[in-house]
């Protein structure tokens, strides 16, 4: 921890460096209470002004130490110093974790270059787009394909609480997947626990962020040409479908999963999720046949066949690739795909928090 304060002392020298206007006297570490939620105070001269910056630096950016860390601020301020500007300094602050800085009047820095501080007539702001390699890394894997699969289940009806043993027996995943995803929603805010268990308090933060960093799922991506149009291809496509095993062996997915949640608008092209199986069963019942262009038939061979069992059904044997599903899928068809997506949250992915 001393080695990141003095990380966070540097980045903040350098900041306060930029502005002529400011003067920095020193930065003096706290010792006498490791405990009293400030780490060192930097001291200035603005205008021939002085003012005190109390510095928090904490190892984590993820909202809960955030709130916390900011809590501890607020507190030191009321019986020490009330007439200095609080600090929160992190490796990585998200817009979230801004947002409750700015929500508790306190500035912010982190080793990205974010930045934002207000005081004696002097505000600096920056932002910067990337983010760390440790943070990416967090979130692609919390929508893996197996910690995907409790996101879908608990997305469902968001207000739902869960306790562990039964989210993982509905999302077919081990105690620890579950574990794992429980820890990085409660870092993130995304989730709460209640009473009867945990449940999901910002699911649209949570599909925000999985739609931005969303990669469609691994799987053979195969193109073909159906002579059936029309009636005679939902009914044969229906027929496909038709689940008689545990989970679906094929199902509608992006636009043509769409068109029977919530159209938007027509395609001429139809997709499909299916296992191999699924795919033997569509190839023979729309008499598909392979081509090198003016495909009219998109069939993904999934790699993980545990996709399909998050699908629904919305008319007889008419078997979709889930709500959620859907929406992730048509967010990465292009811009039309967009405007479908949009479409389909604004109808079916609006919840009361």
């Amino acid at each position: 921890m001393k080695m990141f304060e003095n990380q966070a002392a540097q980045a903040l020298r350098l900041l306060l460096q930029q502005v002529p206007a400011l003067k920095l006297l020193d930065i003096e570490h706290d010792t006498s209470a490791p405990d009293s939620g400030v780490d060192f105070t930097a001291r200035l001269k603005v205008s021939g002004k002085r003012h005190a910056l109390v510095c928090e630096a904490k190892t984590s950016g993820q909202p809960r130490h955030v709130r916390n860390a900011l809590l501890s601020l607020r507190d030191y301020m009321s019986h020490h110093a009330q007439d200095a500007t609080p600090v929160l300094i992190a490796p990585y602050l998200s817009p979230d974790a801004q947002a409750l800085c700015r929500e508790h009047d306190a500035g912010f820095l982190d080793l990205e270059g974010n930045a934002r501080l207000v005081f004696d007539g002097i505000f600096i702001e920056r932002q910067v787009a990337s983010k760390p390699l440790a943070d990416r890394r967090a979130l692609r894997s919390l929508f893996k394909p197996k910690s995907a699969q409790v996101l879908r289940v608990m997305l469902r009806d968001p207000q739902r609480t869960w306790r562990v043993t039964e989210l993982a027996q509905a999302a077919a995943v081990s105690l620890g997947h579950v574990s794992n995803v429980r820890t990085a929603l409660l870092e993130r805010e995304w989730a709460q626990v209640a009473e009867q268990g945990l449940f999901l308090s910002e699911p649209d933060a949570l599909l925000d962020e999985w739609r931005a960093t969303y990669e469609p799922p691994p799987g053979r991506r195969l193109g073909f040409y159906t002579p059936l149009h029309g009636n005679a291809f939902e009914q044969a496509a229906r027929h496909a479908m038709r689940a008689e095993e545990e989970f679906p062996a094929a199902a509608f997915s992006s636009f043509s999963a769409a068109h029977w949640l919530a159209p938007y608008g027509r395609t001429g092209t139809q997709y499909f999720h299916a296992t191999a199986d699924g795919l033997a069963r569509l190839q023979s019942a729309l008499k598909l046949s392979a081509t090198d262009k003016g495909e009219n038939v998109i069939v993904t061979v999934l790699d993980d066949a545990d996709l399909m069992r998050d699908t629904q059904e919305p008319a007889p044997g008419a078997i979709c690739t889930s709500t959620i599903q859907t929406y992730l899928d048509l967010s990465k068809a292009g811009e039309r795909g967009r405007e479908a997506a949009d479409h389909l949250r604004r109808k079916l992915l609006t919840w009361k928090t």
